[in-house]
This record gives C-alpha cells, structure tokens and sequence, in this order.
C-alpha cells in the first residue's frame, strides 16, 4: 500500500465514513488514476476537468453516480491532497428526481411467495414488515429482537444512526421459525459453516448478493413485472404505512432518515391518499353550490 493510499483511507476513517463508503471512495479515485494511468497527486485541474466530463458524455452515469464519484474524487483533492481547485467546486450534477418503484401489498406477497430458500424468505420478509435496508436485515443478530417490547434494534443502519423499529407479531413467529433450522447463537441468518460443520458454526451472515439473487429470481417467477429490488420492500413498506395513516414524523423514526424531507417522498406514491384529499376537498368546498 502506497503512503498517499495509506494517508486517504485514515482520512476516511477519521471522517467516520462507513466500511462500504471508504470502498467506493477508493474504488472512485483509483478509476481516476487508471484513466490516466498515473497516480492521482500528478493528475492536473484540467486533466480533472476533462474527466468528468468524460464521466458526464461518455460513460454516461446517472446523476446519483456521478455525484457519488464527484464526492470521493473531491474528497481525495480537497482533505488529503488539500488542493482547492475551482473545478471541484464548480462541477455539479444534473438534478434528476426520480420517484421509486412500489409494490402494492398483493405483489409483495406473490412475490415473497416465490422465494425458494426459507431462510431468505424469512429475511426479505424481515426487510419489507420492517422497512430495513438489505444490509440492515441481513446483520441482523439474535439480541436485536425484543421480543417484549416487541421492537427490533437496527444496529448496522446507515450513517451508524441505531434505531428501534416496530416488530410485527407475524414476523416474530417467522423469525422463531427460522432459526429454530439452525439455531445459530448470533446471526439470524447465517451464512454457509465450513464444510462438515452445522449451520450454527457459519462464522458470517448470509450474503447480501445471495438475498438480492433470490428476490430477482421469484420477482421474474411470480410475474411481477416491475423492476424491483430488495430496496423497493422499504419503498413499498413506507408507503403501505402512508397509506394506512401512519404519521409521517412516525415513517421517518422508522425509516431511519435524518431529515423529514426524504421520508415526504413517499407522498407522492400515495394514491390512495391523494383520493382520500379529494373527496375531503369537494366536502369541505360543497357549500359553494
């Protein structure tokens, strides 16, 4: 390991960025010195420059990633190099607002339905009755489940902000289910044990390509034709709870989000909602006839 990578990966950790962020971080500035097969502290503003908008032109990435490279790549120039360079302040994203894809409740069981490992049914089904994140659901460990207050503790939540999520009577009963296959004394999900060794011995949980693998595979047998993800339980999770008329401040503790602006998405995939404002609209405006 080079001392300027050394240098960039204690910067990233000092920043308290996440094991998978640092990862993209690196994995950012590293596609950088490649496209120009050099190291990144000889790379000129212009070169710079250039780049992203090759990034923008050429390889075409949508906003989202092209933001969260510009973030790595600023980050590298700006903390570690501590070069202030106009273009890195300059060069912004295209704003793009793209609403999520949603299941109605019928496709999220027929899909559910579908998942032929019990273990990731159990998990995906974990995922959406909780509104967790793939990574959330797939940490999960025994003592996270409280089963008298009857809440789960999120612990492996993104940006390390820990909360506490109802915990439906259904799930629990799946979730004693489940692990009564393979008792594991942490993981509610294990992965695979070593070879001649029970379930209980796997040393990691189940991996998070796997889940994401199973849910595509019933997705395409159930005959759902959405493109939807293990992400789009939460999406779908959020707004089922809008809809039933669950507070919103309430849909943000839940989710997990530090601003209640990103949980007010879900009011726009509301329709039910939107009927509901309607109908009250025309009541309370009929006394004009």
């Amino acid at each position: 390991m080079t001392e300027l990578r050394r240098r960039f990966l204690e910067d990233l950790q000092l920043r308290g960025l996440s094991e998978k962020t640092q990862a993209h971080y690196v994995r950012a500035v590293r596609q950088l010195a490649e496209h120009y097969g050099k190291s990144p502290d000889r790379i000129n503003e212009e070169e710079l420059r250039q780049y992203f908008l090759y990034l923008k032109n050429v390889k075409q990435l949508a906003a989202s990633t092209f933001r969260a490279n510009l973030c790595a790549i600023k980050f590298f120039y700006q903390h570690t190099l501590k070069w202030e360079w106009p273009t890195l302040d300059f060069v912004r994203p295209a704003w793009e607002k793209k609403l999520p894809v949603v299941l109605s409740k019928a496709e999220v069981r027929q899909i559910l339905a579908c998942v032929r490992q019990p273990l990731h049914r159990v998990c995906l089904s974990t995922i959406y009755s909780c509104g967790l994140r793939l990574q959330e659901g797939v940490f999960l460990q025994v003592p996270d489940i409280d089963s008298d207050r009857m809440v789960i503790h999120v612990r492996r939540s993104k940006g390390a902000r820990e909360r506490y999520v109802p915990l439906p009577q259904f799930t629990l009963k799946l979730l004693r289910q489940g692990w009564a296959i393979h008792r594991h004394p942490i993981w509610l999900f294990p992965g695979r044990p070593p070879t001649g060794r029970t379930p209980a011995a796997a040393t990691q949980p189940v991996a998070s390509r796997s889940v994401q693998r199973s849910f595509t595979l019933a997705r395409q047998e159930s005959g759902v034709s959405k493109h939807a993800t293990v992400h789009t339980l939460r999406h779908s999770y959020a707004t089922h709870l809008l809809e039933a008329g669950v507070n919103l401040r309430l849909i943000q503790v839940y989710l997990g989000h530090s601003s209640i602006q990103t949980t007010t998405l879900y009011t726009h995939l509301t329709r039910s909602i939107e009927d509901l404002a309607g109908a009250t609209i025309n009541q309370i405006m009929g006394y004009l006839q």
